[in-house]
């Protein structure tokens, strides 16, 4: 697996169509969770909001990956019906146009459960007695 030092040196490595899949997924994802973080996780461009993974997206030699967890795919599983899915992936094939609208959809359902989730695990101060 390749290290890279910024998502700007992963995208910078592919070729020119590609690239701008890359950055318009990004930007997509930036517009959505403008409090998200970028990172490298799993040698892939990762977006992290509330110290938590919030999706992945990456490219591959057939298509582009985007990997919003198991509960974005159930999600907009009906959305997703014409892609290959796995449990937290979806591959969009090289040669067809990429559904940039449904990715933001997918990234505003997992922003709102990734803080969903961080209020829910904050904790509550101790009652004095």
């Amino acid at each position: 697996m390749n290290e890279y030092a910024d998502i700007d040196q992963y995208i910078a490595m592919f070729p020119e169509d590609t690239r701008t899949i890359l950055e318009t997924i990004r930007a997509t994802i930036r517009r959505e969770a403008p409090g998200a973080e970028e990172a490298i996780r799993y040698g892939i461009p990762t977006f992290r909001l509330g110290g938590r993974n919030l999706v992945h997206f990456a490219a591959f030699k057939d298509h582009t990956g985007f990997f919003p967890t198991p509960s974005g795919i159930e999600k907009f599983s009906r959305e997703l019906s014409p892609y290959t899915t796995s449990k937290g992936t979806v591959q969009f094939p090289n040669g067809t146009p990429v559904p940039y609208d449904l990715i933001a959809k997918i990234v505003r359902f997992r922003a709102g459960e990734s803080m969903s989730m961080r209020a829910k695990n904050r904790k509550k101060p101790k009652e004095q007695s």
